[in-house]
């Protein structure tokens, strides 16, 4: 076929010379015009060659439609017309637009070319091949989780036959709950017993239907028509990594409301999130037993029922991953039941971080972590394990060491750990002053120190970039962005973000909000692609303090022989570090 392709600009052509170069591919005969060009011109060159399809560009500039409009009738004029096809693209265009003006197609900002080509060449748009395909990945897949050195190894090994022969003849109400749990979802009526293991918030609910202070039901009319809503929603997928792999990108999300945050995960997976994490309130987590229903309440966290995850789930699209947490808080096995349940793709479990930051007693959440732990492998719940140096300061090594403990205790346990370093300007940083050239260095150093010492998948969070921010979006979003960038250089598997609103940390976080963070990170893994981000010898320097201290540590708590003592005593990071013990379920662990 032959094209005349006219750019009806003073001197906008870059579209037509890409849409000549794929059209020149498909050995079509193409006569592209200069800018320039006045329309007299095109008319006398389209009446000599007559080409098949006139293809006219206009971008920008007032008068844009009266332009286009003459355009067509001095093809008119010129008896053109009905002997060629005139289609017009720009990104002001719409279908509607180019009708109106006349042509025969029109097409807008973000056409792909295969939707130009298939409809000069007369063929059907392949609407599958056109649309984005989104599939769900196992973060786990490929990793031998093999400690390399030995030295490494005994001491996990030490450390985690200890924990298994501590906890063997004991449990905990948790553990008492979710075994009643299971039984009550296979259809037993057990709920009294479940009540002697609860706190009276949680048996008022269930006797005298008494609801916690801000907690309300969400109605049947409500609830039918989110369902409406939800079906009624028709977003295009995108994929925020370009052309590259990883790393996956995931949101978390916990306003309170579950309609608030399915329309938040609707939001996000449409800017191309390949993920959502739930956040739990943290009073729930500091109350055993968890209640039942559709809630929402007017706090920071979503309430864990197993009908507010399930409509959660009812919003998700199929590839999207979804992580319910569990690391912390007197409710953590039976948090991983129902996560399993409402068809959860993933966990999270840290005894070391939910006992020394979360609140959580150690030795109440050394019983429970061991448990959920069995829990994840039996409903093959992956768990990623966040880290406390985030919050009070904890030195990486030390914290390190706590989780390297609880993913080795992990992987004999059969379940699929991911490790979960902060990856950001954090407040170890600020304490060491670590940072003083750059913010690169010592992020590599714990990704480098990691990976020395197990085969592990790698997921920074919870967000990245958290605590670089400042109270401005733009600075949030772009920090997140470098953050991203440098996750993505060093091949990591998932980051967590957090969305430009969390920086002011003063209310609701808004759409537009979400939508920033995201952009930002797609505009920087494109303008870094395969490109990688270059760190300097000092993050070397700073990866082998950090085995240093990893091994120092686990050495110190092998010693001590008593993980628990060890949580109380410091090893894993003292009070002056921001390690305090919890004391939310002390001195409930009994014999069994």
């Amino acid at each position: 076929m032959k094209f005349v392709l006219f750019p009806l600009d003073p001197v906008h052509d870059v579209a037509l010379k890409m849409l000549n170069r794929e059209l020149v591919k498909r050995k079509h005969q193409v006569i592209l015009l200069p800018p320039d060009t006045k329309m007299e011109e095109v008319i006398e060159l389209c009446q000599r060659e007559m080409p098949d399809f006139i293809m006219v560009s206009r971008t920008v500039g007032y008068g844009a439609a009266e332009l286009l409009a003459r355009f067509i009738d001095m093809l008119d004029a010129a008896g053109l017309r009905d002997k060629c096809k005139v289609v017009v693209g720009g990104k002001a265009i719409t279908k509607e637009l180019a009708a109106e003006l006349g042509y025969d197609a029109g097409f807008g900002e973000r056409t792909s070319w295969e939707e130009v080509i298939a409809y000069v060449e007369g063929r059907q748009m392949e609407k599958e091949k056109l649309k984005v395909k989104k599939n769900k990945r196992d973060i786990t897949q490929g990793y031998t989780y093999r400690v390399h050195e030995p030295t490494f190894k005994q001491l996990l090994d030490k450390i985690t036959d200890q924990i298994l022969d501590w906890v063997k003849d004991k449990t905990s109400p948790a553990i008492e709950r979710v075994k009643i749990r299971e039984r009550m979802l296979e259809g037993e009526d057990l709920i009294e017993e479940y009540l002697k293991f609860c706190d009276e918030t949680v048996v008022s609910y269930f006797k005298k239907n008494l609801l916690p202070k801000k907690v309300r039901f969400i109605t049947r009319e409500e609830s039918k028509k989110f369902d409406q809503l939800i079906k009624s929603l028709k977003l295009d997928d995108r994929i925020l990594r370009h052309t590259l792999d990883k790393p996956l990108v995931f949101v978390q999300y916990g306003t309170g409301c579950p309609f608030m945050d399915a329309m938040h995960i609707k939001v996000s997976e449409a800017w191309g999130a390949d993920g959502v994490l739930h956040f739990d309130p943290s009073w729930g987590a500091r109350c055993e037993g968890l209640l039942e229903g559709l809630l929402a309440h007017e706090e920071d966290g979503s309430i864990i029922t197993l009908e507010n995850l399930k409509l959660i789930k009812s919003s998700l699209d199929v590839s999207t991953l979804w992580c319910v947490r569990a690391h912390r808080g007197l409710n953590t096995p039976e948090t991983i039941l129902l996560a399993a349940r409402a068809g959860a793709d993933l966990t999270k479990i840290n005894m070391v971080y939910g006992s020394l930051n979360g609140g959580t007693d150690p030795e109440r959440l050394t019983v429970d972590g061991v448990y959920a732990l069995k829990l994840a492998a039996k409903y093959n719940l992956p768990f990623d394990i966040p880290t406390n140096e985030e919050l009070g300061g904890v030195p990486a090594p030390k914290a390190f060491a706590g989780m390297l403990v609880v993913a080795h205790l992990g992987v004999k346990l059969n379940a699929k750990p991911i490790l979960k370093p902060l990856f950001c300007y954090s407040p170890d940083v600020m304490i060491n002053d670590y940072m003083k050239d750059n913010y690169i260095d010592y992020n590599v150093a714990k990704v480098i120190a990691l990976r020395q010492i197990m085969d592990a998948p790698i997921w920074p969070g919870e967000p990245i970039g958290f605590m670089t921010h400042t109270e401005d979006r733009i600075q949030s979003a772009m920090t997140t962005a470098l953050h991203a960038a440098l996750a993505s250089s060093l091949r990591l598997d998932a980051i967590t973000i957090a969305s430009t609103d969390e920086a002011y940390a003063r209310g609701a976080i808004t759409v537009s909000a979400r939508i920033d963070t995201l952009r930002a990170i797609a505009e920087a893994f494109r303008f870094f692609g395969q490109a990688k981000i270059e760190p300097t010898k000092r993050a070397e320097e700073y990866a082998q303090m950090i085995v240093n201290g990893i091994y120092e540590t686990l050495e110190k708590v092998a010693k001590r022989e008593d993980f628990v003592a060890s949580l109380y005593e410091g090893l894993f990071g003292t009070r002056e570090e921001g390690a305090n013990p919890g004391r939310a379920g002390r001195g409930t662990v009994r014999k069994c």
